[in-house]
């Protein structure tokens, strides 16, 4: 009867895979038609198949299984993001993306905490968590934006990488606030420690691991695994995230680390034949899109429709506080200071407006809404409608206001 009951759970995983797989391969070519990013789809998607719905999907029953993909998916997802980072450029512009990826997302994190304990009038810790949580912005959807809209590539690569080293961080800060939370007691001294050793060990054990399994895929002279390359690479995200986190560290900040290293291996002296390297990137980024996927329609089933009619308004006001008080505000601190990088007025009204939330946001919520700590329910709202309005409405404006602003490349002002 036991193996009766397994057999018919394993069937209804596959089925809710193939469901996924086929939802998200249809949404990703509606959205190519309709101009607007996949991922918006995905969560509108998932509302229609969750339990609000049609009840095609309800990944409440597979604890295990939902944690897996949310946890794989925003681990992979990162070390994604870190591949984006580019050494060379990041040299140029450093300082502000080391402030606008640290201090930036602290700003917007305790500037939400107060926006949102206003809103809902929830407790100061819950509103510091969802404030963290919606801290970060979003690489997997602004490279594809920049890849469409050419701007000057200093403003692009400050971007891209503030974005991929604030999802690191940002998972960083919510996985302490929710330490907090759990264990229900707070100190300055110990917490501030505890947040040390999980950035510290986690670029240790990245790096150590990035370096170590991008040996063994090197050309010469101890490629023993480079016809392997893409299964390295995956394995290289989980031994990162499990070895990091089995040390204290940050499992998350140690994936994003190994994909710098990835992507940046001619730093380290580093060589990929041209024939492993297309294998490796075709594998991982089709990973990566099934791992998007994944996340945000699993995330869109998570969403009780009569919970976020209730929390609808003051969900809205919160995102509305998040574009207009705390992205400008956390930017113009962060720039100000960075007179090497001599940003203009156009460029830093511009990176205020930029701030698309997606794949870490999404995968945190369904992480913590799983384990329904108090106040889940507004959690769940406030990360659904940031996501929604931020890539609906600055996502596709984002050409737009950089023409505007007059920050478009001469070939693209053409093209309009």
């Amino acid at each position: 009867m036991e193996t009766y009951i397994h057999t018919i759970d394993c069937n209804n995983l596959l089925i809710i895979f193939a469901i996924v797989a086929l939802t998200g391969i249809i949404c990703s070519k509606v959205s190519e038609k309709i101009k607007i990013p996949d991922v918006v789809l995905f969560l509108i998607a998932g509302m229609i198949l969750g339990p609000s719905f049609l009840k095609f999907i309800d990944i409440s029953k597979y604890g295990v299984e939902n944690q897996l993909i949310l946890t794989f998916g925003s681990a992979f997802i990162l070390y994604l993001g870190g591949k984006e980072i580019s050494l060379k450029v990041l040299k140029k512009v450093k300082i502000s993306v080391l402030l606008l990826s640290s201090v930036g997302v602290l700003i917007s994190a305790f500037v939400m905490q107060s926006i949102i304990g206003f809103t809902f009038n929830t407790s100061y810790m819950t509103a510091l968590l969802i404030g963290s949580i919606i801290a970060s912005t979003d690489p997997a959807t602004l490279v594809p934006i920049f890849n469409s809209v050419k701007i000057n590539n200093k403003v692009k690569q400050t971007v891209i990488s503030e974005s991929a080293f604030n999802d690191a961080t940002g998972a960083i800060l919510t996985s302490a606030v929710l330490a907090i939370i759990l264990s229900g007691t707070f100190s300055l001294k110990s917490n501030l420690y505890e947040l040390i050793i999980m950035v510290v060990v986690g670029i240790l054990v990245g790096v150590a691991t990035g370096l170590v399994l991008l040996a063994l895929v090197n050309d010469k002279p101890y490629g023993i695994f480079k016809e392997y390359t893409p299964i390295v690479s995956v394995l290289s995200v989980v031994i990162a995230y499990e070895l990091s986190t089995a040390l204290g560290g940050s499992g998350y900040m140690s994936c994003f680390i190994v994909g710098i290293i990835t992507g940046n291996k001619k730093n380290f002296k580093l060589w990929l034949s041209q024939k492993h390297y297309d294998t490796d990137c075709h594998v991982v980024e089709t990973l990566g899109t099934i791992c998007r996927m994944a996340i945000f329609i699993i995330l869109g089933t998570q969403v009780d429709l009569a919970v976020l009619g209730k929390y609808l308004i003051p969900s809205i006001l919160t995102v509305l506080g998040l574009v207009f008080i705390a992205r400008p505000i956390s930017v113009l601190v962060c720039t100000i200071f960075d007179r090497k990088a001599k940003w203009n007025k156009r460029e830093i009204l511009f990176m205020m407006w930029v701030r698309e939330t997606g794949v870490i946001p999404a995968a945190l919520c369904g992480i913590i809404a799983s384990m329904k700590i108090p106040g889940y329910e507004i959690m769940s709202s406030v990360v659904f409608m940031t996501i929604l309005i931020t890539l609906i409405v600055q996502g596709s404006s984002t050409k737009f206001v950089a023409k505007k602003l007059g920050l478009l490349d001469e070939d693209d002002k053409d093209s309009n």
